[in-house]
């Protein structure tokens, strides 16, 4: 028999006894690991295979590409991982510690999809197959290619930092064929279509949709505003905490936004105004009742809103469109009314200015056309002589207007309000 392998006989084989073997043998191949200090063995049903891995398990264990199997579940393994992202000792690739919205994503993940499917088995014995097998149910379940993408980020991550803690020795996220995510919440409403859609809706929905067109709060935000945050005499509203979908805060809770960038003061323009004031007039509720709750402190139900706005629309004749999409329609109408990129970040919570540059870039006055004469205009001028340079020259008008005269007053001008 080769070298590390032993053949295995079943317990009526007639070789136990000095006999003839009469059973179907099995192979148990082996190499030892120095960095464990121990033997990693695996069986196979044929000589043949178990000669063929352990060649390959000599060259991986040298090439410190595989190692001994640990005992810790993925299951475990999760749990550790998430209490040291709470814990803030463990960060973000860049050092940063995670979002609260990113660790809520992230503990939705694993207890509904990923758990169920991987929780029991070793984060060792965990293949790259396996979780390509995982990401095949949840398409054929119908999931969004983006949704699937989002479920497996807490796998990646968390494999990552055992491959870089030298726990396990392949990380089975790398390399998985995943269909690319296709954004489908595109679409954003003219000023006209936005006002259709809000009258169109039944009066108690109206000052929450009114709320994601022209003040741009995220459904989260939205779920947890309280009368406290809206200040309708200076015309602000004061974003402080977020609510997952099917989440409910305890009385008092304060819940973390989205990032620190989330916490900023939105503008009230003209028309938010009042709906806000009628919605007020209309449910009674002040200080710390919520704005938009099915009550005074429970938040509305994400479904039930969708549910009632497309019935609405259907009535009207109206496409319909989400609270994100509404979201997004809030930055069109700020960036048609001059609002710079600074400002714009600012409103829509966003943590750079990068974010708000790549997600609504497109959208921004100028083009090539509007680029070449800027650039023209300045090798015009510092390609002259020296004694004409500080002669007048017509410029272009500038990519990005100034947003110096206030949201609402230019909003007016537009003819947006």
């Amino acid at each position: 028999m080769a070298a590390g392998i032993r053949t295995r006989h079943g317990r009526p084989c007639r070789s136990r006894d000095g006999g003839r073997c009469n059973c179907s043998p099995s192979y148990e191949a082996w190499v030892y690991s120095k960095r464990d200090d121990e033997k990693i063995r695996k069986t196979f049903r044929s000589l043949a295979e178990a000669k063929s891995w352990r060649a390959d398990a000599e060259s991986a264990v040298r090439a410190r590409a595989l190692r001994s199997p640990t005992g810790t579940t993925l299951a475990q393994a999760a749990e550790a991982w998430l209490d040291g992202i709470k814990a803030g000792t463990i960060r973000t690739r860049s050092g940063d510690f995670y979002k609260p919205s990113a660790i809520r994503g992230y503990e939705r993940a694993l207890r509904l999809r990923i758990l169920p499917s991987l929780g029991t088995a070793r984060l060792s014995d965990v293949r790259r197959v396996d979780v390509q097998d995982l990401a095949d149910r949840l398409y054929a379940n119908g999931l969004d290619p983006s949704t699937i993408k989002n479920t497996l980020d807490p796998l990646r991550s968390l494999y990552r930092r055992a491959v870089n803690r030298d726990e396990v020795a392949i990380n089975p996220t790398v390399g998985l064929e995943l269909l690319a995510a296709r954004g489908n919440r595109e679409r954003i409403t003219s000023p006209e279509e936005a006002r259709a859609l809000i009258e169109a809706l039944h009066e108690e929905d109206r000052a929450l949709w009114a709320t994601a067109f022209y003040a741009g709060l995220r459904r989260g935000e939205l779920r947890a505003l309280k009368w406290s945050d809206v200040d309708l005499k200076a015309r602000t509203i004061q974003v402080e905490r977020c609510l997952d979908d099917g989440q409910r805060a305890a009385p008092g809770e304060a819940i973390e936004p989205k990032s620190n960038a989330g916490r900023r003061r939105v503008p009230i323009f003209q028309k938010l105004h009042s709906e806000l004031a009628a919605h007020k007039l209309r449910t009674g509720r002040q200080g710390d009742d919520l704005v938009f709750g099915r009550t005074r402190s429970d938040p509305f139900i994400p479904s039930t809103i969708r549910r009632r706005a497309l019935a609405a629309w259907e009535r009207a004749g109206l496409a319909p469109i989400g609270l994100h999409e509404a979201r997004h329609t809030a930055a069109s109408t700020m960036i048609a009314a001059g609002a710079d990129i600074k400002s714009l970040s600012t409103a829509m919570g966003h943590a750079s200015v990068t974010i708000t540059v790549d997600r609504y870039g497109h959208l921004i006055p100028g083009g090539e056309g509007e680029l070449a004469a800027e650039v023209d205009a300045y090798l015009d001028r510092a390609l002259r002589p020296a004694c004409a340079r500080n002669a007048p020259v017509n410029t272009p008008p500038q990519r990005f207007r100034a947003f110096s005269s206030g949201l609402d007053s230019a909003l007016a001008s537009q003819k947006l309000l």
